[in-house]
């Protein structure tokens, strides 16, 4: 893969690529491992946050904590899609939000953390909905790709030595993926900063420096939190996305998801009960791009019966939802 953009080079795409192998590192240590001034990495980091929409989030990782995820398709009276689209970001239990089909159609990933929230969403709110004519929920059952494996190395802007150098050093869970009551001071601030440092953790949760630090540690090396990375891809050339909704045959599914995890295209992938057997996201360029991976690497893929394409007119949210200037 490479980047083509008029605006951001080659040292912001390995910026990016170093946050996505450990979002917390150090300017310095970044600086250090990509060979230039702490000050460029600093400089760098507030223009891409300016202008490329880079945010650095913690997020709960749902398929490590046991919790269901849904991928929602809601058909929409045209005059209502956007207005539901934004209701739907601000909810802190969505992501991946998008308007698609011409504006017609809103895709969203919720991860309800309790029944109950689920109940009210799909139960309660959205039918009642007038805008909304049809909702199709597909549970997500297992992650090819996407979650903690970002897109970015897929662009192999880092080598083996300078990605070995930025990860942190391994730690051994101490217990299983949980979040605890006592985590949501600590979790609150790191969803919204990612990056937050260790007084600004201490100041929202009463404890030492230690103890934060050894909490963080624990809730990143047991998978039930990681730090992630959001960006507009259109800054490194790619404006175009799509949600492909893929039937296979029932022996195939496993092989087509795991090819399809492969894909330079692809950005996140998982297999789903309803309708369509597997729902990736796919990323281009352009929409020869996207003609070109259907017709090319999906279509050669042995197993896949049917693929429905639902191009995304706006992306809505991504990991954060920034309301629209009014």
């Amino acid at each position: 893969m490479k980047m083509e953009s008029d605006t951001f080079d080659h040292l912001d795409l390995q910026l990016l690529s170093a946050l996505e192998v450990d979002a917390r590192a150090s300017f310095s240590r970044i600086a250090q491992v990509l060979g230039v001034s702490d000050q460029t990495i600093a400089r760098r980091f507030r223009r891409l946050s300016a202008e490329g929409g880079l945010r650095v989030v913690a997020l709960r990782d749902a398929e490590a904590l046991g919790q269901d995820q849904w991928m929602l398709r809601l058909r929409c009276a045209p005059d209502g899609a956007s207005v539901i689209a934004d209701a739907l970001a601000k909810r802190p239990d969505t992501a991946w939000i998008g308007l698609a089909a011409g504006g017609t159609e809103v895709v969203c990933m919720t991860r309800p953390r309790s029944p109950g929230d689920h109940d009210d969403l799909l139960l309660g709110k959205l039918p009642r909905t007038p805008s909304v004519v049809e909702i199709r929920a597909q549970q997500l059952l297992h992650r090819f790709y996407g979650g903690p494996t970002g897109w970015l190395r897929k662009f192999r802007a880092l080598d083996d030595d300078q990605i070995a150098a930025l990860r942190p050093e391994p730690q051994a869970p101490a217990g299983p993926a949980r979040i605890d009551p006592e985590d949501e001071p600590l979790l609150a601030v790191l969803e919204r900063d990612g990056r937050a440092g260790h007084p600004e953790l201490q100041r929202a949760t009463g404890r030492s420096e230690s103890a934060v630090k050894r909490r963080l540690a624990a809730l990143l090396a047991s998978g039930a939190v990681y730090i992630d990375v959001e960006y507009h891809s259109e800054i490194l050339g790619y404006s175009r996305a799509a949600a492909l909704w893929i039937t296979t045959a029932p022996a195939a599914l496993h092989t087509v998801g795991e090819a399809l995890a492969t894909h330079e295209e692809i950005a996140f992938a998982s297999a789903t009960a309803g309708p369509s057997h597997i729902v990736v996201t796919a990323v281009v360029r352009d929409t020869t791009s996207l003609y070109g991976y259907l017709s090319g690497p999906l279509g050669r893929l042995e197993g896949v019966q049917h693929v429905e394409t639902t191009p995304f007119l706006r992306r809505v949210k991504q990991l954060t939802y920034q309301r629209p200037p009014r």
